[in-house]
């Protein structure tokens, strides 16, 4: 099945407890991209970089499956970046400093050939931009999934919450969910969030797991316990990489397969964080993710008896 992506090719600054890190790849649509790119062949990228991206950079991306002709080069331009520090609880992070340069005016087109896309993922992006992908779309996907942030919660609310009543599913963070539905109870908030338009909401609980909501139905999905996190950035994209990428390949959108699909999605992020940036998820091999599929089951799975009486 045929995915797109569409969102941010950016450079990261980074600083956490482990290290610190000069320019490196980073970007919503690189890690979902990236993430994806181990359930299905070809994943159709939109984005824009300018003239100081590295050449190096768009072959790893096409040596990875993702079809950069539609990644615009502004020639003359920079290439959006951002740097921040992580706090010791890896949970908290200062922004240092946000260039938007190309992303600035970025007008995302979407090509003939790729518009009949099956599943589309919306990464982190303003949702002015993500609602003109949908629009541009001349025939809706089956499945659109759209990852957003408190930035534009604060910044967008309008524009946010009409983009969302054109997508599938979304994902956020349990701090997001607060915030967009203003309420604390996680379930109170995905009953609002939904009503706002998602059928399905996911929710990120960072090393606390994640959780699926649908109409009356919930599943929770654990985190793999690590014994070090040596930068969480763009996990919640890989995540959602992971996510939209075990659905394409399956072609099952059912909420049984949804499941399914968190549990490939929190696996992919557990390998994101060991490294910095997107080094880990580039040189990840499928029987390591096999492998960490097998440490989740064993993590979860138990034999209980339910007996009528004591």
């Amino acid at each position: 099945m045929s995915l797109l992506a569409v969102g941010t090719v950016a450079f990261d600054a980074l600083e956490t407890p482990f290290g610190k890190t000069d320019k490196i790849l980073g970007g919503s649509a690189t890690y979902s991209s990236l993430a994806a790119s181990n359930y299905i062949d070809r994943i159709e990228l939109v984005s824009v970089v300018g003239e100081d991206f590295p050449e190096a950079y768009i072959q790893m991306l096409q040596e990875h499956g993702i079809n950069t002709s539609a990644l615009q080069i502004k020639h003359g331009e920079k290439t959006f970046s951002w740097s921040g520090k992580y706090h010791h609880d890896m949970n908290t992070r200062d922004t240092l400093d946000t260039q938007l340069n190309v992303l600035e005016k970025f007008d995302p087109i979407i090509p003939d050939q790729y518009q009949d896309c099956n599943y589309l993922m919306l990464a982190n992006l303003s949702p002015k931009l993500q609602r003109k992908v949908i629009q541009r779309m001349r025939k809706k996907p089956k499945l659109i999934v759209m990852d957003t942030m408190n930035f534009w919660m604060d910044m967008m609310p309008d524009e946010l919450k009409e983009t969302l009543k054109l997508v599938n599913v979304l994902s956020v963070n349990d701090e997001e969910a607060r915030q967009l539905s203003g309420e604390y109870s996680l379930v109170k908030a995905a009953q609002k969030i939904m009503k706002m338009g998602p059928d399905y909401l996911v929710i990120k609980k960072g090393e606390h797991g994640a959780l699926l909501f649908h109409e009356s139905e919930v599943f929770f999905a654990p985190a793999l316990p690590l014994e070090e996190v040596f930068d969480p950035t763009g996990a919640g994209d890989t995540f959602a990489g992971g996510f939209i990428g075990y659905l394409a390949a399956t072609d099952d959108i059912s909420f049984g397969n949804m499941k399914r699909a968190l549990i490939h999605g929190s696996v992919l992020a557990s390998f994101c964080v060991e490294k910095f940036g997107t080094e880990r998820l580039v040189n990840l091999r499928q029987e390591e993710i096999e492998g960490r599929l097998q440490q989740f089951i064993d993590l979860v799975q138990f034999d209980i008896v339910l007996e009528d009486s004591l």
